[in-house]
C-alpha cells in the first residue's frame, strides 16, 4: 500500500535537507513505527527500547530525550500534510469537525498543562476534580467501511484564568496567557478552513460550545460557509419568524413571538412527529422526530431545531445550517459519539495517558506523536480495499475496531516498514521480530 510512503516522502520534505533535520526526520519516523506497534505503551523509555530492539537502531538515551523535547519539530508542516492526505474528507459536500474537551489525568505535580479540573463523567469511587490535563480537540467525523470514525486533526492544552494566577506558567521563557476554549476552538477549526479553503465546515458539538461565544467568531473568521449543529439546552427561549412589515413604517423586528422554551415545544410538537430510517450507532433504527425553524436567541439567527422522541424522554437538536435534513441531523450528532471513543484510542490504546514527560515541550511532542499516529492509523484504514475483520465480534457487535486496523498496520509495518530506510547502513528496513512479537501478543 503506497500510503504509507507518501506519508513518509511528505513528512522528509517538512524537515530541514541538514544532516541534523534528515536525523531528526529518521527518529521521527522511527518513533511513530515504535507507537503503532501495539506491543507497549507508548512511554518515551519504552519507545527507545522498541526502537532498538524491533527496528535495530541505537541511539543514545540522552540524546533521544532531548529529541523528545525538542523545539524543532515542524509540527504544522507534519499535520498539514496529514490533512492533505485524508481520502474524501467531505460528507455530503461538507467537512465534518467534532469539537470536544478531554481531561487527562496525572499522578506528577510539575507535569506542564497540569490543574484541578472538575470531571463531570467522574464515577462515585472517583473525585470530581482529578490532578489533570484539559484538552481542547478537533477531530474529523467520517465514515470509513461502512462506520463512523473521528480522526484527530488538532488539539491545544487548556489553563484555566485561576491556574494562570496561582502560578506562572512559562513555555521558553514566554508566560502563558489565558486564551478560554472557545478562543482555541476558533483558532484550531481556523487552521483546518486555511487548508480545505473551498468545503462547507459544520462543527458538530455538544451544548457547551453551542452558543454565540463559539459561533459569532467563527463567522466572522470563516464566512457564512461555517454552521455549527449542537445540541439544545432545555431552557433555551424560542421564538417565531417575525413577519415582514409590508410596508408599515418602522424597525423590521428581529424576533417573533416567544414560543417558549425548548421543552414547552417538545411536549407541543409530539403530536407532528414522523418516524424517520436513520443510520446511528452501527445500525439502521427507526427514529420518532419533529422538526421546526424557529429564531434563537443565543445565537442570533434563523435556526432548525429537530426534537427527538424516545420511549419517556426527549432530545433536542439544534443547527444553523438549514438545508440539513432531519435524517442527517440525527446521524451527524449522533457520529459525534465517535469524538469521546477517539479518547480512548488516544489515551489508552495509543498510550498518551501514560506518559510522564514534564517538560513543557516534552509533553506537547508527545501528545502530538500519539494522535499523528491515530491519524495515520485512519487514514491507512481508509485506503484499504476492505475493513478488517473484527477480532471479537459478537452478536450486537461487528463493525471493526480501532485495533483491528491498528493490528493491520502493524503487519504492513514488519513486513514493508514505512516507506523510508531509517535503519543503520546495512540492515534492512524491517524485522522479522515484529511479526514474531506480535504473534505473541494475539
Amino acid at each position: 500500500m503506497p500510503i504509507l510512503r507518501t506519508l513518509a516522502r511528505d513528512f522528509q520534505f517538512v524537515f530541514p535537507l541538514t544532516d541534523n533535520g534528515q536525523e531528526r526526520f529518521h527518529w521521527f519516523v522511527l518513533t511513530l513505527k515504535a507507537i503503532l506497534v501495539p506491543i507497549t505503551v507508548s512511554r518515551t523509555s519504552n519507545l527507545l527500547r522498541a526502537i532498538e530492539t524491533l527496528f535495530g537502531v541505537r541511539i543514545a538515551q540522552w540524546r533521544y530525550y532531548t529529541f523528545m523535547a525538542s523545539v524543532k519539530l515542524p509540527w504544522d508542516g507534519v499535520w498539514e500534510a496529514l490533512w492533505r492526505a485524508i481520502p474524501s474528507p467531505l460528507v455530503a459536500g461538507r467537512l465534518l469537525l467534532g469539537l470536544d474537551d478531554s481531561i487527562n489525568p496525572k499522578t506528577g505535580k510539575k507535569i506542564f498543562a497540569c490543574q484541578r479540573t472538575f470531571d463531570h463523567a467522574a464515577k462515585t469511587n472517583q473525585t470530581h476534580w482529578p490532578w489533570a490535563q484539559t484538552i481542547v480537540t478537533v477531530g474529523l467525523l467520517m465514515p470509513i467501511h461502512g462506520r463512523w470514525s473521528c480522526v484527530p486533526l488538532a488539539f491545544a492544552f487548556y489553563l484555566r484564568r485561576k491556574s494562570l494566577r496561582s502560578a506562572c506558567i512559562r513555555v521558553r521563557g514566554k508566560a502563558v496567557v489565558f486564551r478560554s476554549k472557545f478562543a482555541q476552538a476558533v483558532e484550531l477549526i481556523g487552521r483546518l478552513g486555511g487548508v480545505f479553503t473551498e468545503a462547507p465546515i459544520l462543527v458538530v458539538a455538544d451544548s457547551w460550545f453551542g452558543n454565540n461565544g463559539l459561533f459569532k467568531p467563527l463567522r466572522e473568521r470563516l464566512g457564512r460557509r461555517v454552521d455549527l449543529l449542537s445540541r439544545l439546552r432545555v431552557n433555551a427561549a424560542l421564538y417565531a419568524i417575525p413577519e415582514p412589515l409590508n410596508g408599515r413604517p418602522g424597525r423590521p423586528r428581529k424576533y417573533g413571538e416567544r414560543l417558549g422554551n425548548a421543552a414547552d415545544l417538545a411536549a407541543a410538537m409530539r403530536e407532528q412527529a414522523k418516524t424517520y430510517t436513520v443510520h446511528v450507532y452501527g445500525a439502521l433504527r427507526e427514529v420518532e422526530a419533529a422538526e421546526r425553524i424557529v429564531m434563537l436567541k443565543t445565537l442570533r439567527c434563523r435556526v432548525r431545531v429537530v426534537w427527538v422522541y424516545r420511549r419517556t424522554q426527549w432530545v433536542a437538536l439544534v443547527t444553523t445550517d438549514l438545508d440539513l435534513s432531519v435524517e442527517q441531523i440525527v446521524e451527524y450528532y449522533a457520529a459525534r459519539w465517535k469524538i469521546e471513543a477517539g479518547f480512548r484510542e488516544i489515551k489508552q490504546e495509543i498510550g498518551s495517558a501514560h506518559t510522564q514527560t514534564r517538560n513543557p515541550d516534552a509533553v506537547t511532542n508527545h501528545l502530538h506523536f500519539c494522535m499523528a499516529a491515530t491519524t495515520i492509523t485512519w487514514i491507512y484504514a481508509a485506503h484499504l480495499n476492505q475493513a478488517p475483520i473484527r477480532r471479537y465480534a459478537s452478536e450486537n457487535t461487528t463493525e471493526y475496531a480501532f485495533a483491528d486496523v491498528r493490528r493491520s498496520l502493524a503487519r504492513h509495518i514488519a513486513k514493508e516498514g514505512f516507506g523510508i530506510d531509517c535503519q543503520d547502513l546495512g540492515k534492512p528496513d524491517h524485522n522479522p521480530l515484529i511479526s514474531t512479537v506480535m504473534r505473541l501478543v494475539a
